[in-house]
């Protein structure tokens, strides 16, 4: 197997963290690929070289939300009535 060549794109701005000219491309089996080597932003890109999402959002594939600290309380506050204003 061969080392798959990775070149750097001149200009290219990176989605996730904007730098500019840390985009890495290569091919895999025709498909081509990008990569951010600044934050590690990667994906796909389809024929249009529009980005191609990895997997569809769905309750099954979501990281689950977290459990609220028992040790966390909410704190309300209340208006101070001596400090109406006069004319009320």
């Amino acid at each position: 197997m061969t080392a798959t060549k990775k070149r750097f794109i001149a200009g290219a701005v990176c989605p996730a963290c904007n730098e500019m000219d840390k985009i890495q491309m290569w091919d895999e089996d025709g498909v081509p690929h990008r990569e951010c080597v600044a934050c590690g932003y990667a994906d796909t890109l389809n024929a249009q070289g529009q980005s191609v999402p990895k997997e569809l959002g769905t309750r099954v594939n979501q990281p689950k939300a977290k459990v609220a600290d028992p040790k966390v309380q909410g704190v309300q506050f209340f208006p101070n009535p001596k400090l109406k204003k006069p004319n009320e």
